[in-house]
């Protein structure tokens, strides 16, 4: 067995285990708890697609928050406007929102690379924020627009209050969402179009000579960030019950960012644990100090300086490092010979001697 084999099926491991451990999460902890990884659900969504435009795309969005405050913006025009109750429409139609919003923005974004990329998602973005900012009867201003309560799978949970229907049902819900997300995501990165993908990541101008459409898989991997980003931002906004402008303020596109180098963007689960992470650190940190900011500030530096690869590579190199104690180098003996005078084949004593 290889070592990349037995990295690999103790990733898994892990992996099985840490979804195991959250599912047990509304049984042994408060509804607080599980209340408060309700949005870390919603994020880690988000994540998934925003690391394939990242951390597989080489593609750094300043502006990716835009997609969040759509998912949201979407479910209360959805159920709260047009009267759709199903929860699981709502999510296939912020999703084909994220996509429809993507295309024209992603078509120009994709043309450019590098810090240009990133100014120009982060000038969409602020048009974004403008427009649910000022646009008062249409969106609500600052005041955002309500997400009211959703059927899960046809089921109305009508005897649960709001912190038992997030605590309960919806918990599990988002777990389960967040599965299938990660599966598919898997999918799409060790396909073919994720290879490509990696190629124009480490030298587009090659893959361009090998005939790779550089920007057709570029865009391809906006729009599938900009449709994660959508569901990630309609779970966000049905914990809270609200869609407001600042989902898509500039500063929520930084915390994305944050998330994904504290995980390790160079790792497929890395922003996962990013936001895994920051939700519990920042929930401590805010019961602890009002300077919870310069905390978290001080953490992405040193992380940035240190650990470039985030807390997931933390983990794997200590992984490598426990796997490599274990094996022992062992005697090398040489084969017995079949024949008193025969040292191998076609060797004999004299021969040797001579």
């Amino acid at each position: 067995m290889t070592r990349a084999t037995v990295l690999r099926s103790a990733a898994l491991t892990l992996a099985i285990a840490a979804v195991a451990a959250l599912g047990l999460v509304p049984i042994v902890a408060p509804p607080y708890y599980a209340n408060l990884l309700v949005p870390f659900y919603g994020y880690a969504i988000a994540l998934l697609g925003f690391n394939l435009l990242f951390g597989y795309g080489g593609l750094l969005s300043f502006g990716h928050a835009m997609f969040l405050g759509l998912g949201a913006y979407g479910a209360a025009v959805m159920a709260g406007v047009w009267g759709v109750k199903q929860f699981e429409v709502v999510l296939l139609g912020v999703a084909i929102a994220g996509v429809l919003l993507a295309l024209p923005t992603g078509w120009l974004a994709v043309r450019y690379t590098g810090i240009f990329f990133g100014m120009l998602t982060l000038a969409f973005g602020m048009l974004a924020h403008s427009f649910l900012f000022k646009f008062y009867h249409l969106t609500g201003g600052d005041s955002g627009m309500r997400v009211p309560r959703m059927r899960l799978l046809g089921l109305e949970f009508a005897d649960y209050s709001k912190i038992e229907l997030l605590a309960g049902p919806f918990y599990y819900y988002c777990l389960a969402l967040t599965v299938l997300a990660a599966l598919l995501m898997w999918r799409i990165v060790h396909s073919p179009f994720g290879l490509h993908l990696r190629a124009l990541r480490d030298n587009a101008q090659k893959a361009l000579y090998l005939g790779v459409r550089v920007q057709h898989f570029r865009l391809a991997a906006f729009v599938i960030s900009a449709a994660y980003g959508a569901v990630g931002g309609a779970i966000l906004g049905f914990r809270t019950g609200l869609a407001d402008p600042e989902l898509v303020y500039w500063t929520h596109s930084g915390h994305l960012v944050f998330m994904t180098v504290l995980g390790g963007f160079t790792s497929f689960l890395g922003p996962v644990v990013g936001a895994l992470t920051l939700t519990l650190l920042q929930d401590q940190l805010q019961s602890i100090t009002q300077y919870w900011r310069f905390v978290l500030g001080a953490l992405l530096a040193a992380i940035v300086i240190f650990f470039p690869r985030g807390l997931a590579g933390i983990a794997a190199d200590l992984g490598s490092l426990m796997a490599s104690s274990r094996r022992r180098p062992g005697r090398m003996e040489l084969p017995a010979p079949s024949q008193p005078n025969v040292l191998g084949a076609g060797l004999r004593r004299h021969d040797a001697k001579s």
